[in-house]
């Protein structure tokens, strides 16, 4: 029988969310419900908002969470009732040629619940990244939860489940930071901070922040920035290889998604160096280079989705690193916040007033 919940709802573009009852139906084969605990507020939310995702609206809204797995459906063995989760956006199929290659990370057929949730009057909700966690409960694929120590908070674990793991796994997975490597970070959000928090963990030597606001430059050094850069102040190419000996950074990540600071990062980086774009682009965005200098400066020109990353591999494993006291999530929450406080997180993100807000849940 389905249960009645609240949850945010975008209801058509660019309009105030606004917190509606849902209904929750109960699992069917492979699928789980999840009592959320806490969701983070992401970009990537505010971009279903505006419409830059689709126009499947209303969307409900929500994809940063950890929570508590309250059923599950039939077939469903990974997880049990009582099992603490952080849900992933990709649940990878095991079946198509990325992952019988041993490449799971490039899942081609991920999948999420075959069921949808819908407003009291019957409206088909389509769930943010087929997750939908502004919500009390929701309806997610068994596959979307991985199991995690419970002894983290659910505000910091849930973080892996979008920004901090895109941020991590660009600088780790993506670029393959080693020690000793130069690092340069363009655009020092909640992701290009996660990268940061990534290289320092890597044991990058040096980490070289970049954006232009001087806030943001002042979080990154708490992340493990060891340089700093205000590119409205100074050529951002030009300070990244003074910085790194006239040559450049090794691994160049880009987190802003713009033309501009994409040839930033890849003017930015050694002759053999790699580039990173974890930073998503618009869909009319282009770019334009000499071919000759992609030829001629070798390396690496790398995008990665979710931090290339393995839920099933990296969430236990980051979770630990926190609990050992060796990867600082718990920087990356500036508030907590209720589910009625949504559209205020919206404005303060758009202004670069927070790194996360969170929404914690009772």
């Amino acid at each position: 029988m389905a249960q009645e919940v609240r949850g945010v709802v975008a209801p058509g573009r660019n309009q105030p969310v606004r917190v509606e009852t849902i209904l929750v139906p109960d699992p069917g084969p492979g699928e789980a419900v999840v009592k959320i605990q806490a969701c983070g507020v992401c970009h990537t939310d505010l971009h279903y908002k505006q419409g830059g995702i689709s126009d499947d609206y209303p969307f409900l809204l929500g994809h940063e969470a950890a929570g508590v797995v309250e059923s599950v459906g039939e077939g469903v063995t990974d997880v049990a009732p009582g099992d603490f989760v952080v849900l992933n956006w990709r649940a990878v199929c095991g079946q198509c040629r990325a992952c019988l290659r041993g490449r799971p990370w490039y899942c081609f057929d991920t999948h999420n619940a075959r069921q949808r949730m819908t407003l009291a009057d019957g409206t088909e909700l389509s769930p943010a990244l087929g997750i939908g966690a502004f919500a009390e409960k929701t309806l997610v694929a068994a596959g979307q939860c991985t199991k995690v120590d419970p002894s983290v908070s659910p505000a910091v674990a849930g973080l892996l489940g979008c920004g901090v793991m895109a941020g991590i796994g660009a600088a780790i997975n993506t670029g393959g930071v080693g020690r000793g490597d130069s690092v340069a970070v363009i655009g020092c959000g909640g992701v290009g901070d996660a990268a940061i928090a990534g290289a320092n963990l890597a044991g990058a030597a040096r980490i070289i922040a970049v954006d232009i606001d001087d806030r943001k430059l002042e979080t990154a050094l708490t992340m493990g920035a060891t340089h700093t850069v205000n590119s409205k102040n100074a050529d951002a190419v030009e300070a990244i290889r003074e910085l790194t000996g006239g040559f450049g950074a090794d691994v160049v990540i880009e987190a802003v998604g713009h033309p501009e600071t994409y040839r930033q990062a890849f003017y930015a980086r050694d002759l053999a160096g790699t580039v990173v774009l974890v930073g998503v682009p618009t869909p009319e965005m282009k770019l334009e280079l000499p071919l000759l200098d992609v030829f001629g400066r070798g390396g690496s020109l790398k995008s990665s989705w979710y931090g290339d990353c393995l839920p099933s591999r990296d969430f236990p494993m980051l979770i630990d690193l926190h609990l050992q006291g060796r990867l600082p999530l718990d920087k990356f929450v500036t508030e907590t916040i209720e589910l009625t406080d949504v559209e205020a997180a919206f404005e303060r993100m758009h202004h670069g007033d927070v790194l996360r807000s969170v929404v914690v849940l009772p």
